[in-house]
């Protein structure tokens, strides 16, 4: 493709590597294309709230796709600048559904209200008992009247010891078009969106304002959460360590991301 107008990288598993930090060569190709007019957009299945140490290692502040498309962010204001939300009769419906087909799930949800870290919004919240995917737990347990009372940018499902894929391929046969299911790790954890959202419609409602048409755009990720932007995108790119249907939706495959494979691609473009 010619020189990308936007370029858009997911986080875990791409942009950083495995210690979490952005490389110095990855770090100066960024800043080459951005200072020479690129826009540089994060995409990501993270909450808002977990948004600043990436702004940090970045030394800038790029406007992010969060919570897998559900939210658009401004972390240079600390600005939920919008958010799709799945309603509360959704969640409940949502909730019965999974609790039947994925006996033993433990249930949260994720909100959002004016800032990533808005006191007055209760943003992390689940059932008794739920076992977090990741190392850093910060869920508030409430009861499941408490969980399902309002809106949520997203419902997640937890599972111990149970694979991700198959979790999403049992509750998507139930939801059929209710909601959409994704995943950014194979540990037991699926995420619902509201209907059409995912990574790619965040993009595009940061393109479109910018008249960037997706031909102009790529992409770069490693788990099913990225296959609708690297589909989307005039160039998506997964990276060589990707989850297979990842590699499969991409049009191109660089290296893993402790090998700078983001760097090398954007350096077709940009000296580092």
């Amino acid at each position: 493709m010619n020189r990308p107008a936007l370029i858009a990288s997911d986080v875990d598993g791409t942009l950083l590597d495995d210690d979490e930090k952005v490389t110095p060569r990855t770090h100066a190709v960024v800043h080459a294309a951005v200072a020479d007019g690129a826009q540089f957009v994060l995409a990501t299945g993270r909450p808002p709230r977990w948004v600043q140490p990436v702004v940090d290692a970045l030394g800038f502040a790029p406007m992010t796709v969060c919570a897998n498309g559900a939210v658009i962010y401004d972390p240079a204001t600390d600005r939920i600048v919008s958010a799709r939300t799945l309603s509360a009769e959704m969640l409940a419906e949502l909730s019965d559904i999974a609790t039947w087909v994925i006996p033993g799930a433990g249930l949260a949800v994720e909100r959002v209200g004016e800032s990533a870290h808005d006191a007055a919004t209760p943003q992390f919240v689940s059932s008794p008992g739920y076992e977090h995917a990741w190392l850093n737990p910060d869920n508030t347990e409430v009861s499941m009247a408490d969980l399902l009372s309002a809106p949520a940018i997203k419902l997640l499902i937890r599972k111990a010891g149970a694979r991700s894929g198959d979790m999403a391929a049992v509750l998507a046969r139930h939801i059929g078009d209710r909601a959409d299911i994704t995943y950014s790790t194979d540990n037991g954890l699926i995420e619902v969106m509201p209907v059409g959202v995912s990574k790619a419609s965040g993009i595009e409602e940061l393109t479109r304002p910018l008249d960037i048409a997706a031909d102009e755009v790529i992409t770069f990720g490693d788990m099913p959460n990225d296959i609708p932007m690297l589909r989307w995108a005039g160039l998506g790119v997964a990276m060589a360590h990707a989850h297979p249907e990842a590699l499969a939706a991409a049009d191109e495959v660089t290296l893993t991301n402790n090998q700078e494979g983001v760097a090398r691609v954007l350096e077709r473009w940009w000296d580092s």
